[in-house]
């Protein structure tokens, strides 16, 4: 389904900030967007943001509610300002997070990381640990891993797809999301899985790219150019590249921001008719992201 959303962040409702504070790990971070936000809410009298540094990263269980408080339906993105699976977010504190989303079955939460490595360590664990918050019950084995929720990673060149791509097929989850935003570099994601690598034995060999025939382990991929004014150079056939290999795959795919005309354009109708694409994965339930109204604020 194509649609634009309104405000924000283009493929989201909102956003829930239950931690604050992040570090760099990747080329991916050097213009991070969240280091800009931080230093204008930091000006707000009454900001978490406050008199800290980016890299002071705290949790926050005052907001650990406050999807409880929507009525109707949201996509949430979570930590817009922080990466969730940070080693200094306590495990703890996750489980905390996942109870929540346990409780708000109406909401569709996308939780993005570029620390793989940690998530597909302790998903497992969470998943055994986890229970609905209001009554202490444990969390249903049907209801694992959480149908309304969305884990992904963020991706921004070959080698950040070769790294991270794997942990995330490896980690439980409903629905799979790559992030490849901000585009630094081509990738080849064909190249990257080819027949085998992580196949199923009895799907038995093909001439395709590995996701076209497991393509329900990958289920969205986001594309976006980097934006700010230190922002580094997309090629649109970087773009082009993997909208084909999506294709061939069955991917959804939503086109975010593209370089055109030496600037960052948000506007689908400035952009090449082909690459005019804002699709939202089915679900299980077969619901997607765009059967919720967008909110255009953050819950900061």
């Amino acid at each position: 389904m194509n649609r634009q959303r309104e405000g924000g962040i283009s493929w989201t409702n909102t956003t829930w900030n239950p931690v604050t504070g992040c570090s760099k790990v990747s080329q991916g971070c050097k213009n991070c967007y969240a280091e800009r936000e931080w230093a204008r809410l930091s000006g707000y009298s009454r900001s978490v943001y406050r008199g800290r540094d980016f890299t002071d990263v705290r949790t926050h269980s005052e907001r650990l509610a406050w999807p409880l408080r929507l009525k109707k339906p949201h996509m949430i993105f979570v930590n817009s300002m922080s990466d969730l699976f940070h080693e200094k977010v306590p495990e703890e504190f996750i489980l905390e997070v996942f109870e929540t989303m346990a409780e708000c079955e109406q909401h569709r939460f996308q939780i993005l990381t570029k620390r793989p490595e940690r998530m597909v360590r302790l998903m497992p664990e969470i998943y055994e640990q986890l229970c609905y918050p209001s009554s202490g019950c444990p969390v249903s084995e049907e209801r694992k891993p959480l149908p309304n929720v969305w884990l992904g990673v963020s991706i921004e060149d070959q080698a950040t797809a070769d790294e991270r791509i794997p942990r995330l097929l490896r980690t439980p989850a409903a629905v799979r999301f790559l992030s490849y935003e901000p585009a630094l570099g081509p990738i080849d994601l064909g190249r990257s899985y080819p027949c085998g690598y992580y196949c199923d034995e009895k799907i038995g060999h093909v001439d395709h790219p590995f996701w076209s025939r497991v393509n329900s382990d990958i289920h969205w991929v986001i594309i976006g150019t980097e934006s700010g004014p230190q922002r580094r150079e997309m090629k649109l056939e970087w773009a082009e590249k993997v909208l084909e290999d999506c294709r061939l795959s069955g991917v959804s795919v939503f086109v975010k921001q593209l370089p055109i005309g030496g600037k960052v354009s948000k506007k689908p109708e400035e952009w090449p008719a082909h690459l005019r694409v804002q699709e939202f994965p089915e679900t299980k339930e077969g619901l997607t992201a765009a059967t919720a109204k967008p909110s255009g604020k953050e819950s900061d």
